[in-house]
């Protein structure tokens, strides 16, 4: 991926400062139409193809082909188009599966499982305005609707699925709230995705997200108070990632050592540690080491995870500047 320059961004930034109307801009400079068959960053630059291993590929391929031809069999059943779209999305195909995400609402038009997922997908593209209606209304279908186990696409070590259909919804709400600015509403969603928390791990990524959004906020106190209550001496499945950063958080564990194990053999950050590692600079009132592991962030190849969404954020006028 190419680097993304501090100068890039504070051209961005200035360019939407308050009172900055698009006619003002030199018309050499204005932007030009986007294609809407291609994600852009929040900087406006389209994002690559998504990058896998061979026989990650080779894997998934083989998945897609067998999820096609089930749907294609059967295209009014509900599951099986969730699948195929979750199908599409291992494969970086994400506004293929929102296509057979939106076209199954209209089939479905009560279904809290389709906007869930076209939430997340409309994350994924930084679409996040229509993430939020998708994940609000995804939170509203399913308040009588009884909680399930949701299926894994991509099965953890121990095959154990261990999400539900409604920490789904609430913890997405609350990242598409917290992507937005708006972390009032992403506190209020964390808080109501803790009920949802049925197990060590995700206790352990709520928490997490639950305690970036306090700093947000300004309350470093509740922040404290919240991490200071988690036990950080224990086993997880899969969420290992966010227990170290809790445990960095609480002091437990060392921002260099970590920063090490976020960098890859070439030379890249993984996107979910090194954001948390830059929060926490934040935190420290470091502000250049955060905005320098923040832009290190982008030159990851893996534009599709959190961290680095959120890296992105940091680092244009959707966060406010510290």
């Amino acid at each position: 991926m190419h680097k993304i320059t501090l100068t890039t961004i504070l051209a961005i930034a200035f360019a939407c400062q308050p009172g900055t109307r698009t006619s003002e801009i030199p018309s050499d400079q204005q932007e030009a139409p986007k294609d809407p068959n291609q994600i852009y960053n929040f900087m406006g630059e389209e994002l690559p193809k998504k990058e896998l291993r061979p026989e990650a590929l080779k894997k998934l391929e083989k998945n897609l082909v067998s999820a096609f031809f089930e749907f294609q069999s059967y295209p009014d059943s509900l599951e099986l188009r969730i699948w195929y779209g979750r199908r599409l999305a291992y494969l970086g195909k994400y506004l293929e599966a929102i296509q057979v995400y939106s076209d199954g609402i209209v089939l479905f038009p009560e279904s809290h499982q389709l906007r869930r997922h076209r939430g997340h997908r409309h994350i994924t593209s930084r679409q996040i305005e229509k993430a939020v209606i998708d994940l609000e209304e995804a939170a509203n279908l399913s308040e009588n609707s009884a909680n399930q186990i949701e299926p894994d696409g991509i099965p953890n070590k121990l095959n154990q699925p261990l999400s539900n259909d409604k920490f789904n919804i609430w913890y997405h709400l609350g990242l598409a709230y917290y992507l937005n600015g708006r972390f009032d509403k992403a506190l209020s969603s964390y808080i109501q995705c803790q009920e949802y928390s049925d197990n060590e791990d995700l206790k352990t990524a709520t928490t997490y997200w639950q305690y970036l959004t306090y700093h947000k906020l300004g309350n470093s106190e509740l922040a404290n108070e919240l991490i200071s209550k988690f036990d950080t001496d224990i086993n997880l499945v899969e969420n290992d990632t966010y227990l170290d950063l809790l445990r960095l958080f609480k002091n437990e564990l060392d921002p260099e050592s970590l920063t090490k194990q976020a960098t890859t053999e070439n030379g890249h950050l993984i996107p979910t540690l090194a954001y948390g590692i830059g929060a926490y600079y934040q935190h420290q009132g470091k502000f250049d080491k955060a905005n320098e592991l923040f832009l290190r962030v982008l030159d990851s190849p893996h534009w599709d995870a959190f961290g680095y969404i959120a890296s992105e954020a940091e680092l244009t006028t959707i966060f406010p500047v510290p």
